[in-house]
């Protein structure tokens, strides 16, 4: 890869981390998710103004997270994974170090479970189920 590329790809992580880092945006995303809609459509759970959304929706375009397509005189929004899968692509570097903590985190259950498991408590009563 190319410093070039690598630059590109920098400056294009940042602008769809960006596109996310707002609640409303990723609500928006969520919805989509579902398949296409219209601005008023996805305005409508907001407590917002239509051009406030509509501003929501320019984000996402421009961070390439949804297209617009022409259907007659409507402009229906569309979620477009590619970025979302430039992310997965990312942040699958730093699958190791969860799937290592997690399995520490595993182990340290088990442990405690089995420390739980024979606690004087616990040995006490099994030595009285065996005295005659």
């Amino acid at each position: 890869m190319t410093t070039a590329t690598a630059m590109l790809d920098e400056a294009r992580l940042d602008e769809t981390f960006a596109a996310l880092a707002n609640s409303t945006r990723r609500a928006i995303l969520a919805r989509l998710a579902d398949g296409e809609a219209s601005v008023n459509d996805l305005a409508a759970p907001f407590d917002l103004t239509l051009p406030a959304v509509s501003k929501h929706i320019k984000v996402l375009e421009q961070a390439g997270l949804i297209t617009r397509s022409r259907k007659a005189q409507f402009r229906p929004c569309a979620i477009d994974a590619g970025p979302l899968a430039e992310i997965a692509s990312w942040a699958q570097q730093y699958q190791h170090i969860w799937e290592d903590r997690f399995d520490r985190m595993d182990d340290y259950v088990r442990a405690l479970q089995n420390s739980r498991d024979r606690t004087p408590e616990t040995e006490h009563q099994t030595s009285k189920r065996h005295e005659p």
